[in-house]
């Protein structure tokens, strides 16, 4: 049976580097991390998915929570033949990283969360993501991606990333979406989980990040066991792509650490 979802699989072959599996955040889908397949599939198994109702993978209706996307990558790895890997997510997709450290921790070599939180939904917070679902059902993504363009990148972005993000989010289905953003409303505090990760872990967030701010990154890294913070300067919500270079030099370091572990 082929792999529920669509994925990019860059597949050096037989190598020693621990493998790196990347997760999007929403509205994206697996574009979002070219530079990083570019720069870590030189000699690295790399494998990026589009999230269920993203990209190219099926849309499901109605609410897809966290524990659904989790059980979706062990899937796609179980398919894959990967056992043993690095999982690195950003912004929701870190969320379902730390859903994936609950269901199956053992599999993980390291974790990497970029511009998270690991908290609960307010009353609120429920509420305002499931207006935005209905506002997504009924209006479709362009209104929501001219709004929010700016506070996932720095209004000083480069123009051909804005131009990329821009795209990623118009191109989302507004189905897909929402599932996502309905089910992720009622995603679990993981902040206790995160006090009993037993792999090293890295995490990135960029300076002027309005979505999850600095004080988010820094409350994590207090709570991990094992962890390095990395503030990128100049990068708001996708640090990986207003600032590849520098993201990719910490996410580096960081693969390098892992690789020499027994």
């Amino acid at each position: 049976m082929p792999p529920f979802l669509a994925f990019e699989d860059k597949d050096p072959g037989v190598t020693s580097r621990v493998p790196l599996v990347l997760v999007h955040g929403h509205p994206f889908d697996r574009t979002m991390w070219h530079p990083q397949l570019a720069e870590f599939s030189a000699g690295r198994r790399v494998i990026a998915p589009d999230l269920r109702g993203y990209g190219a993978s099926p849309v499901t209706p109605g609410s897809v929570p966290l524990s659904r996307h989790a059980q979706d990558i062990a899937g796609l790895l179980d398919q894959l033949g990967v056992d043993g890997f690095v999982l690195a997510g950003l912004s929701m997709g870190g969320q379902i990283v730390m859903e994936c450290a609950a269901r199956f921790g053992d599999r993980i070599r390291g974790l990497v969360l970029a511009d998270t939180f690991p908290a609960a939904e307010t009353p609120e917070g429920r509420r305002s993501r499931n207006a935005m679902a209905d506002r997504l059902l009924a209006e479709g993504m362009r209104g929501y991606a001219d709004e929010v363009l700016e506070k996932m990148v720095a209004p000083y972005a480069d123009p051909e990333v804005k131009a990329h993000v821009h795209a990623m989010m118009t191109a989302a289905s507004p189905e897909g979406a929402a599932a996502a953003l309905r089910g992720r409303a009622e995603r679990p505090d993981y902040r206790e989980l995160l006090t009993r990760v037993a792999v090293p872990a890295l995490v990135v967030v960029g300076a002027d990040d309005t979505y999850t701010p600095v004080a988010d990154a820094e409350a994590m890294h207090a709570a991990l066991p094992d962890s390095t913070l990395h503030v990128i300067a100049g990068a708001a919500h996708l640090p990986n792509l207003e600032r590849p270079e520098e993201f990719n030099q910490a996410l580096g370091a960081f693969l390098a650490r892992v690789d020499g572990r027994p």
